[in-house]
């Protein structure tokens, strides 16, 4: 008998086969040698067997972190989401945008809350440190599989050249764009993440950190006078 299982795994076969855009219930019930009606028991919709790959997809996410700085902790868990992402052809386009709420989403979810509540953040700062880590792994490694598709298929040389062909004059196109597409993924990834948690300990140290002590000469200094009170130079006469 099909069981869920065997379907979400037939699909994550399919997609490393075909790719997402190959993904479809025709080829999954022909690789799995059911009809239909026999997928739509578990699944009803398309977007649900997405769904359940996506939660699949971060099963390998959600082990034990190892112990040690927050800060650290969250370079771990990223460079262990985006290698749980490339793992699969189009890993990351699955994951994008599904908002799901299967176990291994809410385990890796609460994971980085752990991290975060414990190094200081305020749970709702801590909500939205999440999502940002989250957005910048899934975007980076959905460039990076774009880019490695079109490496495999010959296209991206091309690709490359058009995007600073007649920009001789431009010092970004020539530099900085060509440098940024040249280097190697995973340091861009390393760097990304990087500028994220030099950000993130920025935050935290000036959220914990105490008042600025006030100036001696200014708390000792009276108060202004306020009109028709006796002022610094009045001394409570007529005014003659």
């Amino acid at each position: 008998m099909l069981r869920r299982a065997d379907v979400v795994e037939g699909a994550i076969a399919l997609l490393d086969a075909e790719g997402l855009d190959g993904l479809t219930t025709r080829k999954l019930g022909a690789s799995l040698d059911v009809r239909g009606p026999a997928l739509y028991r578990h699944f009803p919709s398309k977007e649900a067997l997405l769904d359940a790959m996506a939660d699949r997809l971060l099963e390998s996410v959600v082990a034990p972190v190892p112990d040690g700085p927050w800060d650290e902790q969250l370079m771990f868990l990223a460079r262990r989401l985006r290698a749980a992402l490339l793992a699969h052809r189009d890993g990351a386009r699955v994951v994008a945008g599904t908002y799901v709420a299967g176990p291994n989403t809410r385990l890796l979810e609460d994971a980085l809350f752990r991290i975060l509540e414990a190094a200081g953040f305020p749970a709702e700062q801590a909500g939205w440190v999440t999502l940002t880590c989250g957005h910048y792994v899934l975007g980076h490694t959905i460039e990076e599989q774009a880019q490695a598709r079109l490496s495999a298929t010959g296209a991206w040389t091309e690709r490359k050249h058009d995007l600073v062909r007649g920009r001789a004059e431009s010092e970004y196109a020539r530099t900085a764009l060509t440098s940024a597409f040249d280097a190697d993924p995973g340091e861009r990834f390393e760097f990304g993440v990087g500028l994220l948690l030099d950000g993130l300990r920025r935050r935290l140290l000036d959220s914990t950190a105490p008042p600025p002590a006030a100036d001696a000469r200014t708390a000792d200094a009276p108060a202004p006078a306020r009109d028709g009170a006796p002022g610094a130079c009045d001394d409570g006469g007529d005014g003659t």
